[in-house]
C-alpha cells in the first residue's frame, strides 16, 4: 500500500525563513561592529560604507522574505518583491535547514514546505507556455527495476507494457503535446534542459532532488510533484497522474 505523504504547510519553511533572516540580521551587525575599530583607523568613512552595503544587501533580501508571505496570503505582490524572493530563499534556505535542525524538524519536512511554496509562487504568476516548450522531467526510478527497455535516451522505447508509469506519462505527454524526459540524475538532467530549451519544467521526483532541482535552473519556473515510494527510495517510485494532469494544465495555453 501506497503511503500518503502529508500534505506540507507553508508556514513552516515561511517560519524558519523568517528565524533565518533574524539570525541573518543580528550576524551580520555583530560583523560590523566588530569591524568598525580597525576600518575607523584606515578611514573615517569606510564602518559607514561597509555599514551602508550591509544594511542594503540586508534590506533587499528582507524585501524578498516580505514578497514571499505577501504572495502567499493572497496580497497583490510588485514585481520588484517577486524577484527578490527567490533571492531570499537562495541566501537563507541553507540556513533555514540548519535552524530546522536544531528544533528536531526533519530535512524532509522542511524541503517539502519550500517545494509547496515555490509551487504557489509560480503559480501566482500564471504562466502560460506553449506545449513544446513544456518538459516533464522524471526520474528513471518511476520505470519497473526489472524492466530491460532503455529509455533515458529516448522515452519512446517504452512498450507501455503497464508494469510502471512510464507508459502513462508518455501517453499523456503526448495527448497534450509537451516534452517528458527520464533521467538518471543531476548532471543528465541539466543536459535535457539545455538541449530543449524548455520555458517551464513539471518535476517529478523526491524531496531533496525537486529542492536542489528548483533552485538549479532558476529562474526557469518550476513545478514540483513529488512522487511516492510504496518501495523505499529509488525502487520503483510512483506518481499522482492527477497531480501531473493538473500541473501540466496550469502552465499550458
Amino acid at each position: 500500500m501506497i503511503q500518503a505523504i502529508p500534505r506540507p504547510k507553508k508556514r513552516l519553511f515561511l517560519a524558519l525563513l523568517l528565524l533565518s533572516l533574524a539570525v541573518t540580521v543580528v550576524s551580520t551587525y555583530g560583523l560590523w561592529k566588530v569591524s568598525v575599530p580597525g576600518l575607523a583607523n584606515i578611514s573615517s568613512y569606510l564602518p559607514i560604507i561597509l555599514g551602508t552595503l550591509l544594511a542594503t544587501a540586508l534590506l533587499a533580501v528582507a524585501v524578498g522574505v516580505i514578497g514571499i508571505i505577501l504572495a502567499i496570503i493572497g496580497l497583490p505582490t510588485p514585481r520588484m518583491f517577486q524577484n527578490l524572493a527567490w533571492t531570499a530563499i537562495n541566501l537563507l534556505f541553507p540556513l533555514a535547514i540548519s535552524i530546522g535542525k536544531l528544533f528536531d524538524v526533519e530535512k524532509e519536512r522542511v524541503e517539502r514546505s519550500f517545494i509547496e511554496v515555490s509551487n504557489h509562487l509560480v503559480q501566482k504568476k500564471q504562466i502560460k507556455v506553449k506545449p513544446e516548450k513544456l518538459l516533464i522531467l522524471t526520474p528513471h526510478c518511476i520505470q519497473l527495476d526489472t524492466c530491460p527497455v532503455k529509455i533515458t535516451q529516448d522515452v519512446n522505447n517504452c512498450r507501455r507494457c503497464g508494469g510502471c508509469q512510464v507508459g502513462e506519462l508518455l501517453t499523456l505527454s503526448q495527448s497534450y503535446g509537451v516534452n517528458l524526459a527520464v533521467v538518471t540524475g543531476g548532471t543528465l538532467a541539466r543536459r535535457v534542459v539545455k538541449t530543449l530549451r524548455p520555458h517551464a519544467i513539471l518535476a517529478i521526483a523526491c524531496e531533496r532532488d525537486l529542492t536542489s532541482g528548483i533552485q538549479d535552473v532558476f529562474p526557469l519556473p518550476v513545478i514540483g510533484v513529488l512522487n511516492e515510494r510504496p518501495f523505499g527510495p529509488c525502487c520503483n517510485t510512483r506518481v499522482n497522474m492527477q497531480q501531473v494532469k493538473q500541473a501540466i494544465e496550469g502552465f499550458i495555453n
